[in-house]
């Protein structure tokens, strides 16, 4: 998880073990809901294992916004970072486990360190930065383009996810996916 976290900002030894020494192992089993729609994210999770999925129903079906894995940091960004109840789910795709931490001691290691702080600014800046290239790639990518640029970028996941949930977080009807997944070559 160092590694990870180095990627953001670095963080002295000392910090990394007040965070560690704050973060407790959670596991979910597949299909198990994280965080529900209308529940407060009261965790953040650090991905050790397993693939993650938030989307929100729309007419019975679902519209998936996101996938994590390790490693990442994985919930509800708006949920947690507002403590306010979830818009969408949170669900774990196969058996997942975190290293988790409380929005309450999250918000008290800020005063105990400020090292901490700092990371966690440049983890959201991150998340935010990864969500407006998301939001850039649906409005300005064609399906080829959005497929293509999800293959380059996970991969892995084509083998792990169903492949319906991949089509719908790119916004290609399954038809269109299947075309794509068959003639492209990754």
């Amino acid at each position: 998880m160092r590694e990870f976290l180095h990627q953001f900002h670095p963080i002295s030894d000392k910090a990394f073990q007040l965070l560690q020494a704050n973060l407790r192992a959670v596991t979910f089993k597949r299909g198990e809901i994280i965080t529900q729609e209308g529940q407060v994210q009261r965790d953040l999770y650090f991905v050790r294992e397993g693939v993650q999925m938030s989307y929100h129903t729309h007419g019975g079906g679902q519209q998936v916004m996101a996938f994590t894995y390790p490693p990442s940091l994985s919930g509800i960004p708006e949920s947690f970072l507002q403590q306010r109840p979830a818009l969408y789910n949170l669900e774990a795709l196969t058996d997942s486990t975190f290293e988790a931490i409380s929005f309450e001691r999250l918000n008290g290691l800020y005063d105990e360190s400020h090292e901490l702080e700092r990371l966690t600014r440049k983890l959201t800046e991150a998340v935010f930065i990864g969500v407006s290239q998301r939001l850039f790639e649906l409005h300005a990518f064609t399906i080829e383009e959005r497929f293509k640029a999800f293959a380059r970028r996970s991969p892995h996941l084509f083998g792990l996810v169903p492949h319906k949930y991949i089509a719908s977080y790119l916004n290609i009807n399954p038809t269109n996916f299947s075309k794509l997944y068959n003639s492209i070559k990754f």
